[in-house]
C-alpha cells in the first residue's frame, strides 16, 4: 500500500472517465430522480443482530422516501468485498457490478483508493454534508492516516472502551501496563478476538501503542526497522498469552463472541469499539447491569467508519442517496441511541436546527456509557501497513495453536 499520490493521481483519470454518464451529485435533484426504482446492494459487516436491524431500518427509510430497495449483503469480512470488486476489474466488468456500497474504513479502504477502484470524490457533495462536524472530529477527513479526499462518506464514530463487570473487578486496569499485571494476577480472564478479526488485531495495535517510548512512527508505513519497532510487542504478549482464556489456545472468533464471554461470566474484562455497546446489551438483558466502561489514561484507539461507492457499481445514484440519507440527524440520532446501536454521530451539534439537536439532547446514554467528556484522548489509527503486517506476523507466532 505505497504510491499513494501517485495512484490517487491514477484513480482520478479512470473514475472521471468511467463514470462521464453519472448523474453529479451536486445536481441532487437528478440524482434522486435517477435513484427512484434502484435496488441498492451494501455490503457491510452482518455479525452483529442490532447492525443488521439498523441497517434494515435504513431500507424502510430509503423505500418510504425514494422508492429505493436496499439489500444488505451480509459480510464476514470486509475484504471480502473488496475482492469481488478486484475480480470483476481483472474480467473487464468496469461497470453493473455487484456491489453498490461497502461499509468500509482502514486497510481495505486504502487498497481500494490505491487502486483506483472508488467512484469520487462525492462525499462533500452530499447535500447533508454541511452538517458533519469536521473540526471536533478530523477523522472523518484522514482515515488511518490517508486522506479521505471524498471518496467516503463518514457515517459514525468510534472510540476503543474497555468494558468490564464491576461486581467482579472493583479496581479496573486503566494502563496497558496496569492490564498486564491484572492478567498475570486473574489468568483465564481476559482474552482477544483472534486476528485478523478487525477488533483483535486493534487491540494489538492498542497494545503496540502502549508499548513504545514514540509511537508516532505507527502514523508512518512501515520502515526497515519493523522488526526493533515492534520487538516489545511480542514481548507483551508472549508474557501475557499463557495467562489469557484457555491459556492463549483458543480466541472468540470476533466481537459478539467476546462480548458473550463477558456476558457468560467467563471473562472479567472485554472490549469494543463502540462505546455504546455495553448499555445497549444491558438494555437488551445481553448483559449483566453491572458492567462498566473505561479507556486508558494515555488514550484509546479512534476512527470513522465510511460508506464508499465502488467504480463500477451498477447503482451508483441509489448509493448516493444511501449515503446522503444515513447522514440525516433523525437517522443519525436513532444510531446514537443505546438502545438501537450507542454509536457515536459524525454531526456536529452546533451545526443542527433546535429540532435535530433536541433527538440527540433527549438520548439516554446508558449506565454504562462514558459521557464525551470522560472519553479522553482519542489516538489516531496507525497506517494500515501496520494493522496487515502485525496481523500476518501474529499468526505466524500464536496461530499456529489454534
Amino acid at each position: 500500500m505505497h504510491r499513494i499520490l501517485a495512484s490517487i493521481a491514477l484513480a482520478s483519470v479512470g473514475l472521471s472517465a468511467a463514470h462521464a454518464d453519472t448523474p453529479d451529485p451536486q445536481d441532487w435533484d437528478a440524482v434522486v430522480e435517477a435513484a427512484r426504482g434502484q435496488t441498492v446492494y451494501w455490503h457491510a459487516w452482518g455479525g452483529d443482530p442490532r447492525i443488521n436491524a439498523f441497517i434494515d431500518s435504513v431500507g424502510d427509510e430509503l423505500q418510504d422516501r425514494y422508492a429505493i430497495t436496499l439489500e444488505h449483503v451480509r459480510l464476514a469480512d470486509t475484504a471480502d468485498a473488496v475482492t469481488r470488486v478486484i475480480t470483476e476489474r481483472q474480467a473487464g466488468r468496469d461497470s453493473g457490478g455487484a456491489v453498490d456500497v461497502i461499509w468500509i474504513n482502514g486497510a481495505n479502504f486504502a487498497s481500494m483508493k490505491e487502486q483506483g477502484l472508488l467512484f469520487g470524490p462525492f462525499a462533500e457533495d452530499l447535500p447533508n454534508w454541511p452538517l458533519v462536524d469536521t473540526e471536533a472530529n478530523p477523522a472523518v477527513l484522514v482515515d488511518f492516516t490517508l486522506p479521505v479526499e471524498g471518496f467516503g462518506s463518514p457515517w459514525a464514530m468510534f472510540q476503543m472502551v474497555f468494558e468490564y463487570d464491576s461486581a467482579a473487578v472493583a479496581d479496573p486496569p486503566r494502563s496497558l501496563d496496569a492490564l498486564r499485571r491484572w492478567i498475570a494476577d486473574n489468568p483465564g480472564r481476559f482474552t482477544y478476538p483472534q486476528p485478523p478479526d478487525f477488533l483483535g488485531t486493534s487491540f494489538l495495535k492498542q497494545a503496540l501503542y502502549g508499548v513504545l517510548d514514540d509511537p508516532s512512527i505507527l502514523l508512518e508505513p512501515i520502515g526497515e526497522d519493523y522488526d526493533t519497532v515492534t520487538a516489545p510487542l511480542w514481548e507483551f504478549l508472549d508474557e501475557i498469552t499463557p495467562n489469557l482464556w484457555r491459556q492463549g489456545r483458543a480466541y472468540p472468533a470476533n466481537e459478539p463472541a467476546l462480548g458473550q464471554l463477558l456476558a457468560d461470566g467467563e471473562v472479567d474484562i472485554g472490549f469494543s469499539f463502540n462505546p455504546g455497546r455495553a448499555s445497549a446489551a444491558i438494555a437488551d438483558g445481553e448483559l449483566q447491569d453491572t458492567v462498566r466502561t473505561l479507556v486508558f489514561e494515555e488514550g484509546t484507539l479512534a476512527n470513522s467508519s465510511y460508506l464508499s461507492i465502488p467504480y463500477n457499481a451498477a447503482n451508483t445514484e441509489a448509493a448516493l442517496v444511501l449515503a446522503n440519507l444515513i447522514l440525516d440527524p433523525e437517522i443519525q440520532a436513532r444510531a446514537q441511541d443505546p438502545d438501537v446501536l450507542g454509536f457515536q454521530t459524525v454531526l456536529g451539534m452546533h451545526l443542527l436546527d433546535d429540532t435535530d439537536r433536541a433527538r440527540f439532547e433527549a438520548l439516554e446514554l446508558g449506565i454504562a456509557t462514558l459521557p464525551p467528556e470522560e472519553m479522553g484522548t482519542g489516538l489516531l489509527e496507525p497506517h494500515p501497513d501496520w494493522m496487515t503486517r502485525i496481523a500476518e506476523d501474529w499468526a505466524a507466532r500464536y496461530g499456529t495453536s489454534q
